[in-house]
């Protein structure tokens, strides 16, 4: 289907000619996503599908404690600080968005009366602003209403430099916001911006009360006591926190949403690791849910013959990942190590990091360890398919990757360990500790010894290699080591904020409390510039190439290694109803969940 073709389409489905569900039918047929065949008319002013989740019971309460297990335990409540997925989730428990994902790719209201448009006249044209009608009669956990006032103090909040917020990203490209009553805000763009629901919307995104941390913004954010004491406007109440432990919670009783929430209390257990977690839930039952069950098939499908529960795949945009260091970790510069003044030693060579990639079995790795889990890939995006690169490739080649040293001058001393200008090809490798990242890294170390790369390998607790501690070296933002491997989690169909992850503006570092998403240090001015020219561009297909022109730039530099998609993997107990998203955080739905039977 060629461009004319799409538009003709589209042109269809805006006249009436063509239903929204056949346009989204023929669009799977040439290969396109739900998500993207959503977003494609969203861009050009058709409405988004209202959505409907099946809920059965008829009042809230009444079902009983509700116990989920996150073997990374969250350590931290505040969504603004929560750099690793486990925080915003264990955050969007109590805290919540204008408006999320569903599993289609459509926007769905939250604190939102609607969801704006162009058909309802509450987005540009031009995508010079947006307009948010906010759902009234909301109050704050606290009893205190939820305003327009609390919308434009979130924007405050995370913009300041100093809060040091790892959402300000989201937010940068909003000019100003103006108050048009207390439940109507227009959001003005300093520029032409098609993803105009970026901030305010999604995983990242959810809202903290300004009355509670008004006078914590900019230097002060890290001593708000409510950091660690969620006051929201979710379906529960905060009971008790104990980070890297427990958190607790109970019914809200205030709930802006009818009948809602079924279970009485919430408990979310930290700790322990994946195969634990998994077994809780689908052999004996003792849990109802599992998040991230990043765990080897094989074991999987053994527990889910347990009876007691199943493993739910839900695909979207995560992927699993190695980074290559482009600074020095071993230098420090004003008390700073990975400093961007630094320039790696031995991974500023081009041909190493070439050599890396091709050591990397990810064929082996998909077959024998993750399965059903993941998707071996050359790609940082791979869904919605519209986005996917064709242009790249992978191989593992243990031969090639000698040659490539070889040519670049690396020589094997008498260890058999490659060096060069008096720099040997020994680098440390981290990763979170997780039987089926564990087994990764010895595959890679394995195929590396044998081309003359001496890894050593590192393994960090999840809880503090995911954690927002800024004065802890272990955490995968600070990267003190050459090469560090994670998945990252894509909390929107439009991947636009999921690129800036790559922008040289994102860089983590000392001065931002290292919560600029760029971990890697990697600088490219042709990124940049394309990536700006996509937060230019309204054209739904103009975009969709120049997703795949950031694609290819990033993967060219070999500074970023991917090696799987990943789909999410959860496991429930059986008759736990959960709506899930692979576009929105786990919990996005917590409101709407329910146990049948």
């Amino acid at each position: 289907m060629n461009e004319q073709d799409l538009r003709g389409e589209i042109a269809a489905v805006k006249e009436g000619r063509l239903s929204r569900r056949d346009f989204v039918q023929r669009m799977l047929a040439v290969g396109l996503t739900a998500p993207m065949a959503g977003m494609m008319l969203a861009h050009s002013g058709v409405a988004m599908a209202a959505q409907d989740f099946p809920y059965k019971p008829t009042k809230a309460g009444g079902g009983g404690p509700l116990k989920l297990l996150f073997w990374q335990a969250p350590t931290l409540l505040n969504p603004h600080f929560a750099i690793g997925t486990k925080d915003q989730e264990a955050a969007r428990a109590f805290y919540e968005p204008l408006a999320g994902w569903d599993a289609e790719g459509n926007l769905v209201p939250v604190l939102a009366a609607e969801i704006p448009s162009m058909a309802n006249g509450t987005v540009a044209a031009d995508g010079t602003f947006v307009i948010w009608k906010l759902k009234q009669g909301v109050t704050w956990h606290d009893g205190h209403p939820f305003t327009a006032d609390d919308v434009i103090f979130n924007w405050q909040y995370a913009t300041d430099p100093e809060t040091s917020a790892v959402t300000s990203g989201d937010y940068k490209h909003i000019k100003a916001i103006e108050k048009i009553d207390d439940h109507t805000i227009r959001v003005v763009f300093a520029q032409p911006t098609p993803v105009w629901m970026t901030g305010f919307v999604g995983g990242g995104s959810a809202l903290i009360p300004k009355h509670l941390f008004g006078d914590y913004i900019g230097a002060k954010s890290r001593e708000a006591p409510n950091n660690l004491k969620p006051v929201g406007t979710g379906a529960y109440l905060f009971v008790d926190f104990k980070p890297g432990d427990v958190l607790l919670g109970k019914l809200n009783p205030n709930y802006h949403v009818p009948n809602r929430p079924y279970f009485d209390t919430l408990e979310i257990k930290g700790g322990g690791d994946a195969v634990s977690a998994a077994r809780a839930v689908l052999q004996t039952g003792e849990y109802d849910y599992a998040w991230n069950l990043q765990v080897e098939d094989e074991i999987l499908l053994k527990l889910e013959s347990g009876g007691a529960g199943q493993v739910e795949i839900v695909p979207g945009g995560n992927f699993e990942f190695i980074l290559l260091n482009a600074t020095d970790p071993w230098t420090e510069v004003d008390g700073e190590r990975s400093s961007i003044q630094t320039k790696h030693p031995v991974l500023s060579d081009p041909a190493v990091r070439a050599a890396i990639n091709m050591l990397i079995d990810r064929a082996s790795v998909q077959k024998y360890v993750y399965g059903r889990g993941g998707i071996a890939t050359a790609n940082c995006i791979n869904n919605p398919a519209r986005y996917r690169s064709p242009n790249t490739s992978f191989e593992f080649s243990i031969a090639k990757a000698n040659e490539l040293l070889d040519g670049a001058g690396w020589k094997k001393g008498a260890s058999g360990i490659r060096e060069k200008d008096g720099k040997q090809l020994k680098l440390v490798f981290q990763t979170s500790i997780n039987a089926p990242r564990q087994k990764n890294q010895a595959i890679i170390k394995q195929a590396c010894q044998k081309a003359g790369i001496e890894l050593e390998l590192k393994s960090i607790v999840g809880s503090v290699f995911f954690s927002s501690d800024t004065a802890n070296p272990d955490t995968y933002a600070h990267f003190y080591c050459d090469m560090e491997m994670y998945q990252w989690f894509t909390l929107s169909p439009e991947p636009q904020n999921f690129m800036n992850q790559y922008v040289s503006w994102e860089v983590a570092s000392k001065a931002n409390k290292w919560q600029g998403r760029n971990i890697s240090r990697w600088q490219s001015k042709d990124y940049d510039d394309l990536y700006r020219e996509l937060t230019r561009e309204i054209d739904p297909v103009k975009r969709a190439a120049l997703y795949i022109r950031l694609n290819d730039t990033v993967c060219a530099g070999h500074h970023v290694l991917p090696q799987l998609s990943r789909p999410r993997m959860s496991g429930l107990r059986k008759g736990l109803q959960t709506h899930s998203s692979g576009w929105d955080n786990d919990l996005w739905q917590l409101p709407n969940w329910y146990r049948e039977g």
